[in-house]
């Protein structure tokens, strides 16, 4: 399992992902509405560790910018 502290930016014009230090920015075109931004940023980090999205999941933060999210690989 891999663990990442990720600082989310919805509504982003440019949406991808980028390593700042033990932290990762994670940009996204959708609106922290209706939780179309979590779902957004567990696409993106699915895509970009070639993982499955069913094995990434946010463990801390739902409701915040920054989030804790886990991704069990194998």
């Amino acid at each position: 399992m891999k663990r990442l502290n990720v600082v989310v930016k919805p509504g982003s014009k440019k949406p991808g992902i980028e390593k700042d230090g033990d932290m990762w920015i994670v940009r996204v075109r959708e609106r922290p509405v209706d939780n179309q931004a979590n779902v957004a940023v567990i696409e993106a980090i699915a895509k970009e560790f070639g993982v499955p999205k069913s094995r990434v999941s946010i463990v801390r933060g739902e409701s915040s910018r920054i989030k804790t999210v886990l991704i069990q690989v194998s």
